[in-house]
């Protein structure tokens, strides 16, 4: 069963990384040519006011072009993240399914997805949000991304901390109020650690508002396309392993129609 739900999974994510790079491309890349065009601007000006002719950056080939990331790179990109985020979906919802819950597989793999993008992009995302080129400075590269991941793991381990407290205290305080207080628990436990956090603000002057919003709302409706594609597909494939007989007509339907 196991390897059936893995299998549903990894298609359910290249289904996503389909749709995901397909969004990505008309709503993000347009953000991303602005930025780079004005990173280029800046260099420019850069290499023609302090260095001599002949040395500019400017004039240096990029190994790949713009072309092929923005097609072939983004669908690599973004296809691999797909399959991943569909693999571990299916080996988590294996895991859970039945024992947080009685719900059918197609709700708990809604539910499941909705709870991973919280947890794993929208929480770190309020945070740390992405950055277009020419935001961020190339020597805080990797703290950036340490401090990132941490706010991922940071969040990760408290929303499976308050599961577990939840269902602890659900014979106690009943589903409901359980629920809630688990919610608030994680809430509160991340968003302290949230503000105890180091802030990374590295916008250069001069950068247009409009530029930066426009390429973080597109970061983030990609990763909502790309989850709601991972919950939608796999429970309604996990429907059809997990619960055969909801999904196959009726005796008497079949009988009707002989």
């Amino acid at each position: 069963m196991m390897r059936t739900l893995l299998v549903r999974g990894l298609l359910a994510g290249l289904i996503a990384g389909v749709l995901a790079t397909a969004f990505a491309y008309v709503f993000g890349e347009p953000s991303v040519d602005a930025a780079i065009g004005i990173e280029e601007a800046g260099t420019a000006a850069h290499d023609h006011g302090g260095e001599e002719p002949g040395h500019s950056h400017g004039a240096e080939e990029a190994l790949v072009s713009r072309g092929v990331q923005s097609t072939i790179g983004l669908f690599t990109g973004v296809g691999a993240y797909g399959l991943a985020v569909g693999g571990l979906f299916a080996i988590t919802f294996a895991f859970g399914y039945g024992r947080v819950g009685s719900l059918r597989p197609r709700v708990t793999a809604a539910l499941l997805a909705a709870g991973a993008f919280v947890v794993v992009v929208l929480v770190p995302f309020l945070k740390y949000p992405a950055n277009p080129p020419a935001v961020g400075q190339s020597g805080t590269i990797g703290d950036r991304t340490g401090l990132y991941f941490a706010v991922v793991a940071l969040s990760l381990a408290t929303a499976l901390i308050a599961v577990t407290a939840g269902r602890a205290l659900a014979d106690r305080l009943g589903a409901w109020w359980a629920g809630l207080a688990a919610a608030g628990g994680y809430v509160v436990v991340v968003a302290v650690a949230a503000a105890l956090m180091p802030v990374i603000d590295e916008v250069p002057d001069g950068f247009p508002g409009s530029t930066l919003w426009t390429f973080r709302t597109a970061s983030l409706a990609t990763q909502l396309v790309l989850w709601t594609t991972v919950g939608l597909v796999f429970g309604a494939l996990a429907e059809r392993v997990l619960r055969p007989s909801a999904s196959a007509p009726a005796p008497a339907a079949q009988a009707g129609r002989r």
